[in-house]
């Protein structure tokens, strides 16, 4: 269980590091002003400068950002000097929670100051573990600060969340990024200068770290000791040295996240908006990442009908031949098929009106405008059926000119509807004209009656 009171801290809260602690940990900062990024947050007046400055604010907190955004260290700084306790969701209970609050409420009772109870990765409570936080918030026996890298508005309970400021981190820019690597190779906490950093190392670390300090430090770390290690007086950090030192570019993505639908939303959109690079772009960051093959494919496959549709019918065949393709060689020869699906279903022309028809003709239906089967459509093959009407003047098509029989198809309160209009993209401008052939065959104004 990571369940801890941290006792040597610095004035401001921030715990004071031993000498082996990873770089990350003794490069967090220890007053606002060292905080890189979060202008938004930081202005003068801001709620979060007041609550460090104030230093005994009862006001809980829930961080929400990307991970290595700073939530942790925020956390230290608002509590101040106040007794502070970590839980990490993860592996605490409300055993470990109901401990924490009746300590503190014991405290309070003597006239002490409350707790200041800091829960990381909040949002994996359940909706149990949050709702007995409440009355400790609500009597504020305790300070929470909870973190999340998930959309609190769907993962903390409402009670919890409109009873404390909600404070949303930025991605950190590059620019912010690179000034952490900087203060870290010169500073006494860091590197102390003991390393030089070449510019391509550094851009290099910028792309592989995407917006995450925490991972930015790592690498740097990783690399530092790898140059040290080649031997030299003051050895420099190069871009060949940090390739060699870094295993692979693990992109931040959360399967099961907010990281994962947000991913999986560009992608979808790209592919909709015809960018078949950004299609590509988000494809691979999914591939990488190690998302299941097999949900990619069937994006993949409702794309193909709702997206592209009778604009080019064929976009449906690929995309199913490429889900069955990856069920069958699985990866990572399956990003093969998936990579021209994609490239095919984001440059196929486009068209939506099939699902939007249906979806009317549904709409239709709920409203009970449905009526009865025509007669002569009804089944006439059972006995005694023709008794009773069924299949009685029934015209069959491949009898007729054009294999177009002239008859009601329609039941009577729906007759004259059109649901189905399309485009004049791809394969669906010949639709069109076959379309207007056969609706004045069938004797019908092809303008007349709703539809789309």
């Amino acid at each position: 269980m990571d369940l801890f009171e941290s006792t040597e801290r610095s004035g401001s809260g921030v715990p004071e590091p031993g000498p082996n602690a990873p770089l990350a940990v003794r490069m967090r900062p220890r007053q606002l002003d060292e905080v890189v990024g979060q202008s938004h947050l930081l202005t003068e007046g801001s709620p979060l400068r007041r609550l460090v400055q104030e230093g005994s604010s009862a006001t809980s907190v829930i961080l929400w950002g990307p991970p290595g955004t700073g939530k942790t260290t925020l956390a230290y700084l608002v509590a101040g000097s106040r007794p502070f306790v970590e839980l990490s969701a993860v592996t605490a209970g409300i055993k470990d929670v109901r401990a924490v609050i009746d300590a503190s409420r014991r405290r309070v009772a003597t006239g002490e100051r409350e707790t200041v109870l800091f829960i990381d990765e909040i949002h994996r409570f359940t909706r149990t573990q949050q709702d007995a936080l409440l009355p400790a918030v609500e009597n504020r026996w305790v300070t929470l600060i909870g973190a999340t890298t998930e959309n609190p508005s769907f993962s903390v309970v409402g009670p919890l969340l409109s009873r404390s400021l909600l404070l949303t981190l930025q991605p950190l820019a590059s620019e912010d990024l690179g000034a952490l690597l900087d203060r870290a190779v010169k500073d006494e906490r860091g590197l102390a200068g003991r390393v030089a950093l070449a510019p391509e190392a550094r851009a290099h670390m910028l792309r592989v770290a995407g917006a995450d300090a925490r991972k930015a430090l790592t690498l740097l770390e990783a690399v530092a000791d790898a140059a040290v290690g080649a031997g030299g007086d003051a050895p420099e950090i190069t871009g060949e040295l940090t390739e060699r030192a870094m295993d692979s570019a693990l992109v931040a993505y959360d399967k099961s996240g907010d990281q994962h639908y947000d991913v999986i939303s560009a992608f979808i959109k790209s592919v909709r908006g015809s960018d078949v690079d950004a299609a590509l772009h988000y494809l691979a960051r999914m591939v990488v990442a190690g998302e299941d093959p097999r949900f990619l494919a069937r994006r993949l496959v409702i794309l193909a009908a709702e997206d592209i549709g009778m604009a080019d019918p064929q976009a449906l065949v690929i995309a199913q031949a490429a889900a069955d393709a990856v069920s069958f060689i699985g990866m990572p020869e399956g990003r093969i098929p998936l990579a021209e699906a994609t490239t095919y279903l984001a440059t196929a022309p486009k068209s939506n009106r099939s699902y939007k028809a249906l979806d009317a003709a549904i709409a239709d239906v709920r409203a009970g405008k449905a009526g009865v089967v025509p007669a002569h459509l009804r089944d006439a093959h059972y006995s005694g059926a023709e008794r009773i009407g069924h299949g009685k003047g029934y015209e069959y098509s491949h009898d007729a000119p054009g294999a177009v029989a002239a008859q009601d198809y329609l039941p009577e309160p729906l007759q004259g509807s059109r649901y189905y209009r399309p485009t004049e993209f791809g394969f669906e401008r010949t639709v069109t004209e076959r379309l207007a052939r056969i609706r004045e065959m069938l004797g019908r104004d092809d303008a007349a009656g709703p539809g789309l």
